[in-house]
């Protein structure tokens, strides 16, 4: 009996093949990983539906498929094994020999292999039944049998007379951030604003708050990018044409009534921007709460398309990182991000004395053929006063 498997719904209205896990006769589990399919930042491996023998691959690397597209034929001729002890279907073909065509690993152990472009057949597991580990992959890494011999372009140096050198893969999803970076600071007139925000009063009461909410026993830890979030989604209704995208003929503006604001989340394949929805109906402990939801999905890599489309303007929070101040790059169709960096306790004169405060730097870039410097100065000399005291909201 043959069976057709198709391209699960995955959330993606199209996405490309990048690798093909199996070749026309393997035998395969239930499970077992078939091929890896990358979409708009997003990158997963399509599991088989069931055991068998692969009998025809349907596709190639470098395809575009949708959901329900055929993509293998699997060969099943199963019987039921009258063993009580081990009552299972499974396929005659199976069960005469051993699975030599399928080696264990764990996703991340295939996704590092795959990257770095490592023949899985020459790794030796150490794992229970012969399961490839980290100690494994470390150990063949450690070999040097990962850089290859490779032609360097003719624009660049020779590498090879100055010593050794590792060439590695960029994937996907960074591929797909740098293409949409670099059209993006080429074809929008980019100002940056740069400010400081007294944060002190703010961060005291957040951090009393914490403190009130584990003594209550709740599951809630508020952040400070939970506040930032709310004092923008303010501006935004406040100072609309931030708020808004340009046509494509460059003459007219589109206003969004709505405020979806994007965070941006570095995850091991790169940055995603997932978006957190309807700011303006969330107070400060449903951001916190959605804000820690959407961060572990990201990082887990189960970001869909339908989490980073439709925002209206980007949050890039490097304060965690380090830096003093940068310049972001405006995420089109938006037009302007605002970008935070590590908050510092710097002396500031009260008009009697220096007294120690909490600093956060602001960097704001904004598309020029939209808003102009004063219009860009109000927007976020507000959010400077809102973070500063946070009663401003209340205006």
């Amino acid at each position: 009996m043959t069976q057709n498997i198709k391209l699960p719904d995955i959330g993606l209205d199209e996405v490309e093949i990048t690798n093909i896990l199996v070749k026309n006769g393997d035998i395969i589990k239930k499970d077992q990983s078939l091929i890896v399919v990358e979409g708009d930042k997003v990158s997963m491996e399509i599991p088989s539906p069931s055991s068998g023998i692969i009998e025809k691959i349907l596709v190639n690397i470098g395809d575009k498929i949708k959901s329900n597209s055929l993509i293998i034929t699997l060969k099943k001729n199963e019987i039921k094994l009258k063993n009580n002890e081990n009552n299972k279907i499974l396929s005659k073909d199976i069960n005469k020999k051993k699975m030599y065509n399928y080696i264990h690993a764990s996703p991340i152990i295939r996704k590092i292999i795959r990257e770095h472009e490592i023949p899985i057949k020459d790794i030796k597991g150490s794992g229970r039944k012969g399961r490839i580990i980290k100690e494994d992959l470390l150990k063949y890494i450690n070999k040097d049998k990962i850089v290859k011999n490779i032609d360097i372009d003719k624009n660049n140096n020779n590498f090879n007379e100055f010593g050794k050198f590792e060439i590695i893969r960029i994937n996907k999803i960074k591929q797909i951030s740098g293409n949409n970076l670099h059209q993006n600071w080429l074809n929008i007139p980019h100002v940056t604003q740069f400010e400081e925000a007294d944060i002190t009063e703010t961060e005291n009461f957040r951090k009393k708050q914490n403190l009130i909410y584990i003594k209550k026993k709740n599951n809630i830890k508020i952040t400070l990018l939970s506040f930032i979030i709310k004092v923008v989604s303010e501006a935004l209704l406040k100072y609309p044409n931030f708020n808004s995208s340009i046509t494509k003929d460059k003459k007219k503006l589109i206003i969004k009534k709505y405020v979806n604001i994007g965070i941006a989340v570095n995850t091991e394949k790169g940055l995603l921007v997932p978006i957190i929805f309807n700011i303006k109906d969330k107070n400060i402990i449903n951001i916190s709460k959605e804000l820690l939801l959407l961060s572990k999905k990201a990082r887990n890599m189960k970001i869909t398309k339908k989490d980073i489309t439709g925002g209206c303007f980007t949050i890039s929070n490097l304060g965690a990182i380090g830096g003093n101040i940068f310049t972001p790059i405006i995420n089109f169709p938006e037009v302007a991000i605002l970008g935070i960096s590590r908050s510092v306790i710097k002396p500031i004169w009260n008009k009697d004395k220096f007294i120690p405060r909490i600093m956060l730097p602001l960097s704001l870039s904004y598309d020029h053929r939209v808003i102009d410097g004063v219009y860009g100065a109000k927007f976020i000399t507000y959010i400077k006063e809102c973070l500063s005291d946070i009663r401003f909201l209340l205006l």
